[in-house]
């Protein structure tokens, strides 16, 4: 019995046995060759190599080490998770779940390195798991790598300074990376207004606009490419500006660091000049769309500054987008009467009003005259411009009088 027992433990080493050698930090996988540990890797799921990678320090590195192999590297590394073109993109979530857990496996591998070495095994990804819990300084850090180990900021210089369209694809591998990498998918609009603050902050106004306008500007359905004369030529679709409005919204809304009310408004006045002046139309849409403290902080800007036949040219197209897009009127004419308390004296107040009135006549004119110039097909879409303005002119002051008469009545 004492041979068989003692036999027994030659094989299964009682680690409780003071006399016994101790275990490696591989433990039972120091047994195994290299290549068949990494073909056991390939057997796991990415959150099953994550749980294994905190064994021990060891078997960390030998992760690590599968993970830069080529094979490795392919395996974890999806090359076209960016790709507009894959024929089913259903399957965008499964992607996003996969780097999510990939990003999880990268922190638990590199937890006891300090940050700049944590930063080699990026590659070019990053999820947000990775540096869920980092702060600024080090998310600073991950930023300035990537633009490092990607040529970005030379690749910003160059579409910036180049005429708007005469690099397409590096115009859409930019906005990729930028939100496929860097903006889309947080959970806290704080996060995204971080890492938006880092690509816009670097730049001087005029770039920070055009660089805003390539990331979520309009593009081209059949190649997602930046359509830049989309702003200029027609009146742009809800769609086509919702992108713009939401990366405002986020910059004035969440407080982030290093914005100002007057930064992101000067932002908008830029934006609305990308590539060159927008129809005044698209520009009031854009400002609905951004909600109404933004909406109003620009007006009053526009007040302020003595710009008051602009404001009410503004506010005529303002009118003019809440009737074509079934937007609520009174709204328009309840952002008016506030603006309206903007201006000091009385005065101010029934001068301005009087320019809303006339601007109201001018534009209907101009829209008159192109109806009567064009040709077949733009004297079609004059006509139905022209035909919106009337009735947006008809009921925008139709809330006037509703508004003028609850005002007496109470």
């Amino acid at each position: 019995k004492y041979r068989r027992s003692n036999h027994r433990s030659s094989h299964f080493p009682n680690i409780l046995d003071p006399d016994s050698q101790p275990l490696s930090t591989l433990g039972n996988f120091k047994a195994l060759p290299l290549e068949i540990f990494q073909i056991i890797l390939r057997c796991l799921s990415v959150k099953d190599i994550s749980m294994l990678s905190m064994v021990s320090k060891t078997v960390s590195q030998h992760i690590i080490n599968y993970i830069s192999t080529s094979s490795g590297s392919k395996r974890l590394l999806l090359q076209d998770f960016h790709n507009l073109e894959l024929p089913d993109r259903r399957q965008d979530s499964t992607i996003l779940e996969h780097y999510r857990s990939l990003g999880l496996l990268f922190k638990r591998c590199t937890l006891l390195l300090p940050t700049k070495e944590r930063l080699k095994y990026i590659h070019k990804i990053l999820a947000e798991t990775l540096t869920a819990g980092w702060d600024e300084l080090e998310c600073h850090r991950v930023y300035n790598f990537l633009c490092e180990l990607t040529n970005l900021s030379r690749k910003m210089q160059t579409v910036v300074c180049s005429k708007p369209g005469n690099a397409r694809k590096l115009e859409l591998r930019i906005r990729l990376f930028c939100r496929n990498v860097l903006l889309d998918h947080w959970t806290h609009r704080s996060d995204s207004a971080f890492w938006l603050t880092c690509i816009l902050k670097p730049w001087p106004m005029v770039n920070q606009a055009r660089l805003l306008y390539i990331i979520f500007g309009p593009v081209a359905p059949q190649d997602g490419q930046v359509v830049w004369q989309k702003m200029i030529e027609e009146p742009a679709d809800e769609p086509s500006l919702k992108g713009l409005a939401d990366a405002i919204k986020l910059l004035y809304d969440t407080g982030t660091k290093g914005w100002t009310a007057d930064d992101v408004i000067s932002l908008v006045d830029e934006l609305s000049v990308v590539p060159r002046e927008w129809l005044l139309e698209n520009n009031a849409h854009l400002l609905i769309l951004s909600g109404n403290s933004i909406c109003f902080t620009f007006m009053a800007s526009k007040a302020v500054n003595g710009r008051a036949i602009e404001l009410a040219k503004l506010i005529v197209f303002l009118a003019l987008v809440c009737e074509k897009e079934l937007y609520c009127m009174d709204w328009a004419v309840k952002m008016t009467r506030k603006v309206c308390k903007v201006f000091s004296t009385p005065v101010e107040r029934n001068n301005f009003l009087q320019s809303v009135a006339n601007a109201f006549a001018y534009v209907i004119m101009e829209m008159l005259q192109s109806v009567m110039s064009g040709d077949h097909d733009e004297d079609d879409r004059s006509f139905l411009n022209l035909f919106h303005l009337v009735h947006a002119q008809a009921n925008f002051h139709k809330e006037v009088l509703y508004l003028t008469m609850n005002t007496l009545s109470t």
